[in-house]
């Protein structure tokens, strides 16, 4: 099982933006997360998007505008991120082309419960525990340049 490119983004964006740190009060804007993770911005606009339109992000245009996180990460479900992203659908798609084990085949039951499982775990998981430690050091190098214009 592989996570798609926008769900790797998603998560990416939104731990970028829950490491910003506040003191600072700039938004964080496509292009920088696009340059810090070497992304392109037409990806990222796609990402963006959707997660304004969940709530967990706050999209502002125009000058001094960009990206903020508007729950706090504790009360982001890394389960709930990934089920946004991804979309909750089966692991396999008996339909298209219908399978001609269909209704004998028991593999997509025993796929279900395994993709009930991952939920679980990552619903265990909270946007902080994941900006925690390690990674916390990692995207604190991240933003060590924030100051600096951002290439456009």
């Amino acid at each position: 099982m592989q996570l798609t490119r926008f769900a790797d983004l998603g998560l990416r964006m939104l731990m970028y933006l829950a490491s910003a740190r506040p003191e600072h009060d700039q938004p964080v804007t496509i292009a920088e997360v696009g340059e810090r993770f070497e992304v392109s911005h037409h990806h990222l606009v796609k990402v963006a998007s959707l997660l304004a339109q969940t709530g967990w992000v706050k999209a502002t245009r125009g000058r001094g505008g960009g990206l903020r996180l508007v729950r706090p990460p504790e009360q982001i479900r890394m389960g709930e991120v990934v089920r946004v992203l991804e979309g909750e659908g089966g692991l396999v798609d008996c339909d298209r082309p219908m399978c001609s084990l269909r209704g004998v085949c028991r593999l997509r039951g025993v796929l279900d419960e395994a993709q009930q499982a991952f939920f679980a775990a990552l619903d265990r998981h909270t946007l902080a525990d994941v900006v925690a430690g390690t990674s916390a050091a990692g995207l604190a190098r991240l933003h060590l340049h924030r100051a600096e214009p951002v290439a456009r």
